[in-house]
């Protein structure tokens, strides 16, 4: 399989009527400069220089509302893109946009230059909290737009929050079921961050909003992961990427940030699997050796050792990691008295009950 590269143009607020609450684009892309057909091509090839041959490449439209920029931009900006798909440089063109900027005429232009990725940034689906944090748009935009991007052939992808105003872990589930009945291709977890410049960074300061703690928000984003796998919905994203802005000190006024946010997710599974491991097979009160792929070592580990410290203390054990490069990445392999107990990420999110 192709490593896949990404060439991230972005658009910030071009095309958005709306000030979304969490919502600063200049902060999120670190763009302050225009956004205008030179950009588009530089920026394309620029990151063609450093990308490898063989690789699978796609030229990605980020930030604002794609569909919502007017017409000719569009135009303008997708047959730059497209140059290079028939040349043979890219092998894709996606981008991200509003629920309630897709109809057939957008979508048709949209075929006219081979876009074959459209994602939309779904983040709940609550009225209330749809509401509170201004999106602008309805729970039918997104049905509408969900089912007419299927319709014409595109490949659809569907972005999450946790964490919202007035959202609760009942209403990010339940919001989670919803998607999987509109069947995406894909989908993006986001913890909800209070960003410099933004309305929810005045709300949080006057009292109106209080952030989702990070154990939280790695516990719902974890149980929105088990239930897209479970659906056979891929997950290509949890958690804002830390840029020079993105961070700590930086444009993070407060909420759940961490640099390896997803990593964090991926440990708390791991945590969990050898957890069950444990107490189905009544392990406690020896030693152990737990063999995994060194790709994975981290996750089992945890964050500052969290989960073996945990582990160790709740089933007062001593375990002790052996690496198998031979050990496919998802499997642990758990040996006991002679025994050896095994468990994949795969299987255990599918017998979950989440």
């Amino acid at each position: 399989m192709k490593d896949i590269y990404i060439i991230p143009i972005f658009v910030p607020h071009l095309g958005c009527p709306h000030k979304c609450v969490f919502c600063n684009q200049d902060e999120i892309t670190g763009l302050k400069s225009e956004v205008n057909e030179g950009y588009v091509e530089k920026t394309i090839e620029d990151y063609l220089k450093t990308i490898p041959k063989d690789a699978h490449v796609e030229v990605s439209f980020y930030g604002g509302s794609f569909t919502g920029i007017p017409l000719e931009m569009q135009k303008n900006f997708l047959s730059i893109a497209q140059k290079y798909l028939a040349s043979g440089n890219i092998d894709a063109i996606r981008l991200s946009t509003r629920p309630d900027y897709i109809d057939e005429i957008i979508l048709d232009n949209l075929k006219r230059y081979d876009v074959s990725i459209i994602e939309l940034g779904v983040q709940s689906l609550d009225n209330e909290v749809l509401l509170k944090s201004h999106r602008g748009h309805s729970i039918d935009d997104v049905y509408k737009a969900s089912k007419l991007i299927k319709e014409y052939g595109f490949t659809l992808g569907l972005q999450i929050m946790v964490g919202l105003p007035g959202d609760t872990r009942q209403k990010t589930l339940k919001t989670a079921d919803e998607i999987i009945s509109l069947k995406p291709a894909f989908v993006r977890i986001y913890p909800t961050l209070v960003l410099k410049g933004t309305y929810l960074e005045k709300m949080y300061k006057n009292g109106m909003y209080v952030p989702i703690s990070l154990e939280d928000a790695v516990e719902i984003s974890k149980e929105l992961y088990i239930k897209f796998k479970k659906n056979h919905i891929d997950v290509i994203r949890i958690g804002l990427q830390a840029t020079d802005e993105i961070n700590v000190n930086k444009d993070v006024v407060a909420g759940p940030f961490h640099p390896a946010f997803g990593e964090l997710v991926k440990s708390s599974i791991y945590k969990d699997v050898v957890k069950h491991l444990f107490q189905n097979n009544d392990i406690k009160e020896c030693t152990v050796f737990i063999y995994i792929n060194p790709r994975s070592v981290s996750a089992l580990v945890g964050n500052k050792k969290r989960n073996k410290i945990y582990l160790e203390s709740k089933f007062g054990v001593k375990i002790n990691i052996i690496q198998l490069d031979n050990l496919e990445d998802d499997i642990v392999l758990l040996e006991y008295d002679g025994h050896i107990f095994k468990k994949s990420i795969e299987d255990y999110i599918n017998e979950s009950t989440i």
